[in-house]
C-alpha cells in the first residue's frame, strides 16, 4: 500500500488524521450469544491480537472487561442493559438515532490520558443482512474494526475481508497495516499524516 493509501485508512471524514492503538491487554466479553458463538468471537478477537503482537488478559483491573459485544435484535434493548447508561452516557437518545437511521451497528472507543484505546464497545443489531453473515465473518470483521481506531470511513465499500481458497481472511494488506501499527517504535496514538510514511515504510520490510 502507498502512503496515502495508508493515510485514507485513518484520515477521517473531517480531514482529521488520527491512528491509535491499544495501550493495555484486550479483556472481551459478550452479551446475546450462544457458547458456540461466544468461543468463535474470542477465538477472532484472539488471532487478530496475536497478529498485531498485542495482549489478552483475564481480566482489566480498571474495567474488568475492556471490549463489551452486545448482539440483539432491537436498539430499544440497550438501554434498558443493566448499568449500560452509566458507561454510555446519552445512551437513550445515540440508540434512538440509530434506530431512526436503520443501523445494524456502531462502536464506541474510550481512551487513557495518552489518547491510546482503553476500551471498545461493539453494538451489533442482527437484522437480515447481518443474520446472513456467518459468525466467522462477522467475529473476524469485528475484531478487525476494534483493534486500531480506524477512519470512520475506512472500509466504506471495501471491506477488510476477503475470499480465499472458501475461506474468509482478514486481507493480507490491512493485516500488514495492523502489525506495523503495534510496532513498539511507532507511538500509541499519531494525530499527524506523516504517521503513514512510517506505517509504509514497515510494510516494505515486512
Amino acid at each position: 500500500m502507498t502512503p496515502d493509501e495508508i493515510a485514507a485508512l485513518f484520515t477521517r471524514a473531517d480531514g482529521q488524521y488520527l491512528c491509535a492503538r491499544w495501550g493495555r491487554p484486550i479483556v472481551p466479553v459478550v452479551f446475546g450469544v450462544e457458547d458456540a458463538t461466544l468461543s468463535v468471537l474470542k477465538g477472532a478477537v484472539e488471532a487478530v491480537v496475536t497478529l498485531a503482537g498485542h495482549k489478552m488478559a483475564e481480566t482489566d483491573p480498571e474495567l474488568g472487561a475492556n471490549l463489551m459485544v452486545f448482539f440483539f435484535r432491537d436498539w430499544s434493548e440497550l438501554p434498558e442493559v443493566p448499568n449500560l447508561d452509566r458507561m454510555i452516557p446519552d445512551l437513550g437518545p445515540l440508540c434512538a438515532r440509530l434506530a431512526a437511521a436503520g443501523a445494524n451497528q456502531y462502536r464506541i472507543f474510550r481512551f487513557d490520558e495518552g489518547g491510546a484505546i482503553k476500551a471498545a464497545f461493539v453494538f451489533l443489531r442482527m437484522d437480515a443482512d447481518l443474520a446472513s453473515v456467518s459468525a466467522e465473518t462477522l467475529a473476524l470483521a469485528q475484531a478487525v474494526q476494534t483493534i486500531l481506531l480506524w477512519s470512520d470511513t475506512a472500509f466504506h465499500g471495501v471491506s477488510p475481508l476477503a475470499l480465499a481458497g472458501g475461506q474468509v481472511i482478514l486481507r493480507p494488506e490491512i493485516a500488514a497495516v495492523i502489525r506495523a501499527a503495534y510496532d513498539p517504535v511507532l507511538p500509541a496514538v499519531a494525530r499527524d499524516a506523516s504517521h503513514a510514511l512510517r506505517l509504509a515504510a514497515r510494510l516494505r520490510v515486512q
